[in-house]
């Protein structure tokens, strides 16, 4: 399978068979990450997520850049730029070794890992090997595109090589559930990182109801994460409410729903520029970072509750969120806004000649 094959694939999964629940798994993927104390460790330091005034931009952006990377073809422009720009924002923290291979390759595996135990566990169907092997296909590519090593951590690295994207995906779960055991263990900053986040995926819900939107966060909750994150386990009487929630959702969606037409599809970025030059963004998740303040987006249904709530919309409080939206030099901290040109340009172009669009496991003879 290519690169090419395995995007398209992953891209319908994402857009019109599970667009839901491939957003919220990728979300709780990179909240899982939390549980690990080297990584909530380093979200501490640079307060980029515990600040109130920085965490809802800093998770927006890392949405953003997934989005872009992920949504659009793997030899575009905006793909490329995509990738370049968080191989930049991550290699500062890599050259001062804050940043270990271990705890990316476990990033990148939570997103490959992810949709596929959200979608066999709440949609109305699981996803076939053909789909879990476009998935490891795909996040294999960007875990070359990102350089993370490989030969240290699974088997099958070096010569020996995959035969395909399941192989990878089932030898990159290995690995992970290994690397859980040794390394999610209780730490007050993976709970202080947990806690921000829980605060962010609330965002919307009002206050009166956000005790028990924590609870139902906790039950999405595996044991181990739970313990890691410093939560208690919550009354069965949540775990029951999730089960029927979903339950009932499922059973809707096999029997009286049709598959969403192409039109409908679920895409959270502009595929065009903006006059402005810049790109909307579509995902209202927290706080109305990079959302064009169309007359919809300020005073439809919606935009009239998030005031009733108290919070802002698009278009509020000047500038601060972007309104014009975003181009993908200014994502990230803000004291990399504009900066790291020259690595992306070399960046794009060392992707580009590492077969960005075929498949990943083809071995080529070296010349």
């Amino acid at each position: 399978m290519t690169l090419d094959e395995a995007f398209l694939i992953q891209q319908s999964i994402a857009e019109l068979e599970f667009p839901f629940t491939f957003q919220k798994a990728l979300q709780f993927a990179l909240f899982r990450t939390y549980g690990i104390p080297s990584i909530s460790r380093l979200l501490i330091a640079t307060t980029q997520f515990t600040d109130p005034a920085t965490a809802t931009k800093r998770y927006v952006d890392t949405e953003v850049l997934v989005a872009e990377f992920a949504g659009y073809h793997p030899k575009s422009d905006r793909a490329l730029e995509a990738i370049a720009r968080m191989n930049f924002i991550h290699s500062a923290y890599q050259r001062a070794g804050k940043i270990s291979n271990d705890d990316m390759l476990y990033t990148l595996s939570l997103f490959a890992l992810e949709p596929v135990r959200w979608i066999g566990r709440y949609e109305w169907r699981p996803l076939t090997d053909l789909e879990k092997c476009a998935l490891g296909t795909f996040w294999k590519a960007m875990g070359d595109a990102m350089d993370i090593r490989y030969d240290e951590s699974l088997k099958s690295a070096g010569e020996k090589g995959w035969t395909d994207g399941l192989h990878w995906l089932e030898e990159v779960e290995e690995w992970a559930e290994d690397y859980e055991r040794r390394a999610m263990v209780p730490d007050v900053d993976n709970h202080r990182t947990a806690e921000q986040t829980t605060e962010i995926l609330l965002w919307y819900v009002p206050s009166w109801a956000k005790g028990a939107g924590r609870k139902v966060v906790t039950v999405l909750m595996d044991d181990r994460l739970r313990t890691a994150m410093m939560y208690e386990k919550p009354a069965q009487v949540y775990f029951t409410l999730v089960a029927v929630i979903f339950g009932v959702r499922r059973f809707c969606l096999r029997n009286f729903f049709p598959p969403r037409p192409g039109f409908l599809r679920n895409k959270n970025t502009s595929p065009t520029i903006d006059p402005s030059g810049k790109y909307p963004f579509r995902l209202m998740d927290a706080a109305p970072w990079y959302i064009k303040p169309t007359l919809w987006n300020r005073y439809g249904p919606f935009a009239l509750v998030t005031r009733m709530m108290g919070l802002p919309v698009p278009g509020d409080e000047g500038d601060r969120y972007f309104p014009s939206g975003y181009t993908t030099q200014d994502v990230g901290p803000k004291s990399m806004q504009g900066k790291g040109m020259e690595f992306a340009k070399e960046s794009k172009e060392r992707i580009l000649k590492a077969r960005m669009g075929s498949c990943p496991f083809v071995r080529v003879k070296a010349e």
